[in-house]
């Protein structure tokens, strides 16, 4: 054969061998449901077995499919197992586990009448779920593209949880703080235009500031004068926040027996303002016009007025009598501006009802009575109406502890609704027409929590409520220890 005809016949031969390499290569290796080939073969052969997590047999198994990368992520019964980059915060690493060095463990021990996972497969399992718990082709759930999300504070955990507003599930669980010690996250707040997460602490004397974008932390904010270095006045129970419109300010209630306000820079991070005066302030508003803020005492019968320069302050009464933060009579808990700018609608959860302010004249104009305890209240333009949480009412339905009422913001009709356990933080997607409710089920007689908590305490859970109908849907996931407050992205 000539030299030419050899080459010819190499260069046919080459793509050929490729070809028959390629396909018995391709032909040999299984796809395990888009995950990565180590982790689909756990999941295939110890998961997603008949009777188990798989598509036939996922209803007999909390919901919850785990035969490919897509279906894990759908959820179960009680919310998301897999939490990308928190193992520990992953209820599936609780029950695979059967190793104290690796973790927390739950039973029954998965997989269920089977042989537990080696300490490698469980190891293998929770660095993956640490790394993001990426598929196949290193794609990462919710990482990208432009998604809605919710933010809800768990006060028995530094830790906030943030909601996929489409599914409605929890998606990651991000640690704020920084003291080795219970920093107690107690209030959160998203910026006017979605970019940033506000937290602030029982147990700190900073604000947080995070990115909406990668959750990461932009800035320590500090909220007295020790904090920021310049003075010895020091103040905790950080309690409640309110944000100007332009995103610029901020405004937060100490509450403690020497309660304080403090005014901080959001733009250059620092303090602008810090003023004390005030026993046991709580819930804060900003009026309409950005000119005063109004405070409740929370153990009295009263408001504090105060102009947003700090060089005006006032006490005004709610019941008639003369203004007393120390009464214990009434108890104004939470307030917010109502559906005419110049009133504020106030809980009052000593006299059990709910109060109309004019900032106009100074005065009630409406009590409304209402079930036990209204503690936190929230205004829908979109259907007309405040909805308020009831936390510790016990009588308004049997075998229950806490209601969740539906006030109408024209006629003060109102409409109760049983929901969740010790209900305490709301807030409202416009886009799915739902309320979520936060249950803090921090009393022994409340649900039991699905699985094991970090910290210490009692898992609580979300709830949610469709707007459209007033009725709550056929669905719980449950958080980390006392979930407290919760805020929409706009």
């Amino acid at each position: 054969m000539s030299s030419s005809k050899k080459n010819i016949s190499f260069f046919l031969a080459v793509p050929l061998l490729l070809l028959c390499y390629t396909c018995t290569k391709q032909k040999g290796k299984i796809n395990y449901g888009e995950f990565p080939e180590e982790i689909g073969s756990i999941m295939a052969n110890k998961c997603a077995t008949s009777g188990c997590h798989n598509a036939k047999s996922s209803a007999i198994a909390g919901n919850y499919n785990l035969d490919s990368w897509e279906s894990m992520f759908k959820g179960s019964n009680s919310g998301s197992p897999v939490i990308p980059f928190n193992s520990n915060f992953s209820s599936l690493c609780f029950y695979i586990n059967t190793y104290q060095e690796l973790g927390l463990q739950n039973t029954p021990t998965m997989p269920l009448n089977g042989k537990a996972l080696s300490f490698n497969e469980v190891k293998i399992i929770k660095d993956w779920i640490d790394a993001g718990a990426p598929n196949l082709n290193g794609e990462i759930k919710w990482q990208s593209g432009a998604r809605k999300k919710l933010y809800a504070v768990n006060q028995g955990c530094d830790v906030v949880t943030v909601f996929d507003a489409e599914s409605q599930l929890p998606i990651r669980v991000i640690p704020v703080g920084t003291k080795s010690g219970p920093d107690t996250p107690h209030n959160i707040r998203v910026s006017g235009d979605g970019k940033y997460f506000y937290v602030l602490f029982i147990n700190n004397n900073i604000l947080q500031k995070f990115s909406t974008i990668d959750n990461s932390l932009i800035a320590n904010i500090p909220l007295s004068p020790l904090a920021a270095g310049t003075g010895t006045a020091d103040a905790f129970d950080w309690n409640t926040i309110v944000l100007t419109k332009d995103n610029k300010k901020a405004y937060c209630v100490s509450w403690q027996a020497a309660g304080k306000v403090a005014c901080v820079d959001l733009v250059n991070h620092k303090l602008i303002h810090f003023v004390g005066g005030m026993y046991n302030p709580h819930g804060i508003a900003l009026s309409n016009n950005e000119q005063s803020i109004y405070i409740t005492a929370q153990f009295g019968n009263c408001l504090f007025q105060f102009d947003t320069a700090f060089t005006v302050s006032n006490k005004y009464s709610l019941d008639g009598l003369p203004p007393n933060e120390f009464s214990n009579t009434i108890n104004s808990h939470e307030l917010v501006i109502g559906k005419n700018p110049d009133e504020l609608i106030i809980t009052c959860q000593k006299s059990n009802d709910i109060r109309v302010f004019n900032t106009i004249t100074n005065t009630v104009t409406t009590i409304i009575p209402s079930a036990a305890d209204p503690t936190e209240i929230i205004y829908s333009s979109q259907h007309n109406c405040y909805y308020i949480t009831h936390t510790e009412d016990t009588l308004s339905f049997s075998n229950s502890r806490g209601s969740v009422t539906k006030l109408n913001a024209t006629d003060y009709s109102m409409v109760k609704l049983k929901c969740g356990y010790q209900p305490h933080g709301m807030a409202i997607d416009k886009t799915s027409n739902l309320l979520y409710v936060l249950s803090r089920n921090r009393n022994t007689q409340g649900p039991a929590p699905h699985h094991t908590s970090n910290c210490i305490g009692r898992n609580g859970f979300v709830s949610f409520i469709n707007l459209q109908t007033f009725s709550i849907l056929n669905k719980t996931y449950e958080l980390s220890v006392d979930p407290y407050t919760i805020y929409a992205q706009p």
